[in-house]
């Protein structure tokens, strides 16, 4: 590993209106070195990396690369000293081919070109960092996790020298985010310079040399790898000390509260996107459902929520065949419905949070006309149960915290005193304290007798909250298992499309 930093940043400052986002933050990372960059959402952490990639200005602080200071007035500048960032949502043109995509990025291709030439240095890059790809494949045939290689391809073919992934593993399977980590242990020991931005603290934990935390703009330090673990940097990250990992008592089955049999619905694209899906949840269990995001979770929310008809197949609901309600009669039955995009679905941003609140139970207040003083009360007293922080109860509610806008969704659902609470990715894109919070509030629903079908894509978060886990992949159930009687590596083949009898056979 080399001494010179490859990259280093010195006591940068961001400010937006009303917002110090960094705060003389000071950066470093060596050459052939696994940096992760730590901390909650707010932290700075994407402004920082939005500095150093050109897209934002400092107000304030310095920028070396190699040893040299530069100055960045757009990305280009940051591309040419070898920068790349490869984004959580990836920038790639579906209907074109591999090479074609690599071909958008090229600086300086002449108009006559050799596509065999640029295929033929994909493969070469593919070879030596083990990103097998085929160069002539379209982009909507791959998987999330061959997308992702193409993205680091282009950054390669365009000399980066120094690459930032954007949580990089949000939606890979536990096999392709191992060997994503072994490719980008090959880049470092090429000389390259690697940084991740994650959540996932275990992961962090396994694949990096340097770990550097940012609370509130601020960087609160830079730990060794091995010689930090979870608690410590739970604590730099939040400021405080975060209890032990949240685990679920296993329950006993009891009285079942839904069932689907033989159940498949069509995605939006018009395409069969659930496919003979038969189901039990029981009162007082988590139903954890895993899979790479797009496997059918969403389309079976929606069909339990009674937000999407079902094709054919049947849905009961504590004895009542409710295949045909929909989702108003379905919330009078006691489902409630935490949606993956709280931001549209779940929420309207533009009205305030008692407004919000209201949406849902507007129809138990008498008379014709809404009393706003009570809805206005019963939100008051709703947000100081459930612990959520903000300015005012009239401020519309994008300008609240992600964590606060989930707290809030989950306040609103889980106040009807529902029968079954479906949760849709409910910690996805918060940070370590909020998590914390919400994966506790559903373990205490679950303690009351509530029935819960929770479906995430952090393996971590479905093995330590449930009872029993379903396996999607291409909409359909690949297996039912015990989070006590499984392992990561059975569950990752299953999310790649092995069928649990399968595995046993093999």
């Amino acid at each position: 590993m080399g001494n010179a930093p490859m990259v280093e940043m010195r006591k940068i400052t961001k400010e937006f209106p009303g917002i110090l986002a960094n705060d003389q933050v000071s950066f470093s990372v060596n050459s052939g070195e696994i940096h992760a960059l730590l901390g909650e959402n707010g932290a700075g952490k994407s402004t920082l990396m939005s500095v150093l990639t050109g897209l934002y200005r400092p107000d304030g602080g310095e920028i070396y690369i190699e040893g040299k200071k530069v100055e960045f007035s757009s990305p280009k500048d940051a591309v040419n000293c070898g920068i790349g960032m490869v984004h959580q949502h990836f920038k790639l043109v579906q209907p074109f081919t591999v090479a074609e995509n690599v071909m958008l990025s090229i600086k300086n291709l002449k108009q006559i070109y050799h596509l065999k030439a640029i295929e033929q240095q994909i493969i070469q890059q593919s070879e030596a960092f083990g990103l097998s790809i085929d160069p002539k494949a379209k982009i909507w045939q791959l998987s999330v996790g061959e997308q992702q290689r193409v993205e680091i391809i282009k950054l390669l073919l365009l000399g980066a020298k120094f690459l930032i992934l954007d949580e990089p593993t949000a939606v890979l399977t536990p096999q392709e985010a191992k060997a994503l980590y072994s490719t980008l242990q090959k880049m470092a020991q090429s000389g390259k310079s690697i940084v991740i931005i994650s959540h996932k603290m275990n992961e962090v934990l396994e694949n990096t040399d340097c770990i550097t935390v940012l609370r509130d703009g601020k960087s609160i330090g830079t730990v060794r790898t091995n010689t930090t673990n979870e608690k410590e940097l739970a604590q730099m990250m939040v400021g405080r000390d975060i209890s032990a990992r949240t685990e679920k008592k296993i329950t006993s089955k009891e009285d079942k509260i839904m069932s689907l049999a033989e159940v498949s619905a069509l995605g939006n694209n018009g395409l069969l996107k659930l496919k003979n899906i038969s189901l039990d949840i029981y009162e007082g269990e988590i139903l954890g459902v895993a899979g790479v995001d797009g496997n059918g979770q969403k389309e079976l929310a929606e069909a339990v929520a009674g937000m999407r008809s079902v094709k054919q197949g049947s849905i009961f609901f504590c004895g009542k065949d409710c295949t045909k309600s929909g989702r108003k009669k379905r919330i009078d039955l006691g489902i409630s419905y935490v949606p993956e995009d709280r931001m549209t679905t779940g929420l309207v941003t533009d009205l305030n949070a008692y407004e919000n609140v209201a949406l849902k139970n507007y129809r138990k207040y008498p008379g014709v006309f809404i009393s706003w003083d009570k809805v206005r009360s019963d939100s008051e007293q709703l947000i100081r149960k459930f612990d959520v922080r903000l300015a005012s109860t009239s401020n519309p509610v994008k300008m609240m915290s992600g964590g606060n806008i989930q707290k809030l969704l989950l306040a609103r659902e889980i106040d009807s005193d529902p029968k079954l609470i479906i949760a849709v990715y409910p910690m996805r894109g918060l940070d370590i304290g909020a998590t914390d919070y919400v994966k506790r509030l559903l373990i205490g629903e679950s303690e009351k007798g509530k029935a819960v079908l929770l479906i995430s894509e952090d393996l971590e978060d479905i093995l330590s909250m449930t009872d029993r886990i379903i396996v999607m992949h291409g909409g359909e159930i690949m297996g039912v298992v015990k989070p006590n009687e499984t392992s990561r590596e059975e569950i990752g083949l299953m999310m790649a499309g092995k069928r649990k009898v399968d595995l046993h056979e093999s």
